[in-house]
């Protein structure tokens, strides 16, 4: 028996040894999940660890508009586009609607403008209060555009989009529960446990079930809505997912960079 014992340690140590030099597996950023009987790709990650970035124009001074292009331009740099998402509106010329900052150099300024009309027709950017999604030096943050401009802070990646979907854990009061406005959505989401987090409607939901999502399922206590419709776009070929908007393309567009 005392022979047995120390043959069982001394596979157990080998064993113990091996998984120490096999690769080790890591979840994938990307997942499907369903809510509220709606289907959704959420991607996750951690900010002061991921490579998250913004992009919106190439070496050509011409915006990227294709995932496809973008990922070449980061291939060429002997780096992999690993997942790519549309990081707000933007106008007929692929230019950001509001601020963009990129390497901590502000391309476009923040846009305070109203949208006149009924509040049915009023534009979803000009919703408000629309937000800003920052990466900085205390990592990412989402805040309403009039107090992110009060505060000034540092960054180094910023998007203006609209309208804020969850303010400080409480859905915007603008959003009506069982809306027939119901369209594809995608959005981000700074969370309890300091991930951020994306998320893309598959199915056609409105303003209130989409804020519910972020608030309630992801635990995001600020999140953003990012664009709705044709819009919405995503790149993730671990799901074999090159989306292309019929737009006519893009303009600024999220990446993480491995």
């Amino acid at each position: 028996m005392p022979y047995l014992k120390q043959a069982m340690l001394a596979a157990a140590m080998m064993l113990a040894t091996m998984m120490t030099f096999l690769p080790q597996a890591h979840a994938e950023p990307c997942e499907l999940e369903t809510f509220d009987q709606a289907a959704y790709v959420v991607c996750t990650l951690e900010a002061g660890k991921a490579d998250l970035r913004l992009f919106w124009k190439g070496a050509d001074g011409q915006p990227y508009r294709a995932f496809s292009r973008l990922a070449e331009a980061v291939r060429a740099e002997g780096k992999t586009l690993a997942l790519a998402i549309n990081a707000g509106m933007y106008r007929a010329d692929f230019s950001p609607m509001g601020l963009y900052v990129e390497n901590a150099r502000e391309l476009k300024s923040a846009n305070t403008a109203g949208a006149g009309g009924p509040p049915g027709q009023v534009p979803n950017f000009y919703k408000k209060p629309n937000g800003v999604f920052f990466l900085g030096e205390a990592g990412a943050d989402i805040l309403p555009t009039d107090e992110f401009l009060r505060r000034a802070p540092k960054v180094r990646f910023a998007t203006q989009s609209g309208p804020m979907l969850v303010i400080a854990g409480k859905l915007n009061p603008i959003f009506i529960p069982g809306s027939t406005d119901r369209t594809r959505r995608s959005g981000v989401g700074v969370c309890a446990d300091g991930a951020v987090r994306f998320a893309i409607s598959e199915d056609e939901v409105n303003f209130h079930d989409f804020a519910r999502l972020f608030r309630d399922r992801l635990q995001c206590p600020d999140a953003l809505f990012l664009d709705g419709g044709r819009g919405v776009g995503l790149y993730y070929p671990a799901l074999d997912r090159n989306d292309w908007s019929w737009h006519g393309g893009y303009g600024p567009i999220f990446g993480l960079v491995e």
